[in-house]
């Protein structure tokens, strides 16, 4: 009996010792869960109260130290406006004892037309230099040295004198972009009291001053958009930088009424679809009656199929390669042209009384036939699995897998018996085609001057402001593949200022500016509609042809 009872005891025993071996990791996992949630509401909380444009990393990208307790963090919280580095422990701290860059100064009486430097100790960036001792900043592993959130000028915490405090802030390399806050006060000042005469308000007055406005789409070119919202709100005043994920162009675009007339440059962060947007808003712009506002445009490439920019010599796509610095001194260097865009009206055949026709506007082309195939069929799998489609390398090798496919199915051939095609009015023989492509611009299809060819035949360079637009046909998707390679020419149908292509009897691929859709029996008209004031900058095109004609 005795021994029963000791073997009963030591069951019990060990049954205990199992359910607590069990049941305190569960207890201590559930606990660690519970309060890293209460920890995130809380930080979560802050950053949506706070002044500060704060966001949490998982490790920083350079040695860093938290501006409150100074000790060495690898994670925490960071303001992409003014630069602040930060632990979780200090967060709340920090929120309440700095202040962020000010977007408007308030509370000053008259119109001031300067401000001091607002200097933020620590975290400098790495090979600055001390504006007093041109000795280099930032060296030490402490918190340490000054960086003004304004100018980007650097001070050792030695050099720092009271002088410096009170000195005003010249802006830095970029003062003729950015929009200084005793401007927007001045300003809104002045609009409360009706007035409108903005002509005596620096920098309005002053003679060099270009202001930029910055439109990023946070959804192009894979994550890329996020990561330079915060870098231009480091270098200019947040106020200027815009998230057209959160506002649209044409809000965005009213701020042009507060700065001077014909002098504003509008950087537009994205795709060609992205500046198509912007375009459109600054068209409707137009018809406010506040033409004498509008901006002129650059493109900074995100994404893929940018054409358009590559035109204008931005470049085929930004992979954060080139600095912010070096991209916003590119703005200020641009010329000045002129974008042609077009109108194009689908009218249904059978329709016309009773179907509204479909109209788009068109900056690069209009295509018919296995390019609008191969454009279709990548977004109808995009739609599906968006996550398969985030690289620009996946991209192009599912259009290659498609272009491949159609070159042995050949689904659009016999177009020049289905389609008929005129020309400024004038009907156009056709030789056997697979597809037409219509062009704005210099540029298609990822990269390929696609009008001028190869070889020896002469034919002058496409441009985008003469209000003609030019006609070429296809053979088909293995076609396509050989002009983008410079081993075939395309067949040039000839240039117009208005296209009509009547589709007959049968349904087919169409795309305008790589939007694409099946269209039945059609009428396509397209004529000029306006144009837009874009900015060129010389040297990055990704061709080796010179393009030196498009900026004259």
């Amino acid at each position: 009996g005795a021994g029963d009872a000791a073997r009963a005891v030591a069951d019990w025993r060990l049954a205990v010792w199992t359910l607590c071996s069990v049941l305190l990791p569960v207890l201590i996992t559930a606990w660690c869960s519970f309060q890293r949630s209460r920890r995130q509401l809380l930080i979560r909380d802050i950053f949506r109260k706070s002044k500060h444009d704060w966001h949490y990393t998982d490790l920083f990208g350079q040695p860093s130290y938290c501006c409150v307790c100074a000790q060495h963090i690898l994670r925490g919280a960071f303001c992409s406006c003014c630069g602040l580095r930060v632990c979780e422990r200090c967060l709340k701290k920090a929120d309440q004892r700095f202040l962020c860059k000010e977007i408007m100064m308030r509370g000053t009486a008259g119109a001031p037309s300067s401000m001091p430097h607002h200097w933020i100790r620590g975290n400098v960036p790495l090979c600055s230099c001390c504006m007093v001792c041109k000795q280099q900043c930032g060296t030490q592993p402490k918190l340490c040295d000054y960086r003004c959130v304004w100018c980007q000028y650097t001070v050792h915490d030695e050099c720092m004198v009271d002088s410096l405090r009170t000195e005003d802030c010249t802006f830095g390399e970029f003062k003729d972009l950015i929009i200084p806050p005793y401007y927007l006060s001045a300003i809104n000042q002045m609009r409360k009291e009706k007035r409108t005469s903005y002509e005596k308000v620096v920098p309005y007055c002053r003679k060099h001053w270009m202001p930029v406005m910055v439109l990023a789409n946070t959804r192009s070119g894979n994550n890329m958009g996020e990561i330079l919202l915060g870098e231009f709100k480091t270098l200019l005043n947040p106020v200027q930088v815009f998230d057209l994920s959160k506002i649209a162009p044409a809000k965005a675009l009213q701020l042009c009424t507060w700065l001077p007339c014909n002098a504003v440059r509008v950087l537009v962060c994205g795709g060609d679809g992205t500046v198509g947007w912007v375009l459109d808003a600054i068209d409707e712009m137009k018809i406010k009656g506040q033409e004498r506002y509008i901006p002129q445009v650059a493109i900074l490439p995100l994404g893929t199929g940018n054409d358009l920019s590559n035109t204008l010599g931005w470049g085929a796509g930004y992979a954060g390669e080139v600095p912010v610095e070096q991209i916003l001194r590119n703005v200020m260097e641009a010329d000045g042209i002129k974008l042609d865009r077009w109108k194009v009206q689908v009218t249904n055949k059978g329709y016309y009384n009773l179907r509204k026709p479909k109209v788009f506007t068109m900056n690069n082309y209009f295509s018919i036939g296995p390019d609008a195939l191969m454009a279709l069929n990548f977004h109808a799998h995009r739609e599906k699995t968006p996550s398969l489609f985030s690289s620009r390398i996946i991209n192009k090798a599912v259009y290659f897998f498609y272009g491949t496919k159609d070159c042995l199915v050949q689904e659009c051939k016999d177009l020049n018996k289905k389609v008929e095609l005129e020309l400024d009015g004038e009907r156009i023989e056709l030789p056997n085609l697979e597809g037409i492509i219509v062009l704005n611009i210099g540029y298609w299809g990822g990269g390929c001057r696609l009008w001028e060819g190869m070889g020896d035949e002469p034919y002058p360079l496409a441009r985008h402001d003469d209000g003609l637009l030019e006609v070429v046909g296809v053979h088909g998707s293995f076609h396509c593949a050989q002009i983008q390679v410079k081993l075939a020419n395309p067949v040039r149908l000839g240039q117009a200022h208005t296209v009509r292509l009547i589709l007959k009897n049968s349904k087919m691929p169409m795309q305008v500016d790589g939007e694409p859709w099946a269209q039945g029996p059609c009428t396509v008209t397209i004529t000029h509609k306006t144009r837009a004031l874009m900015l060129y900058h010389s040297g990055e095109q990704t061709d080796d042809d010179d393009a030196s004609s498009l900026s004259e």
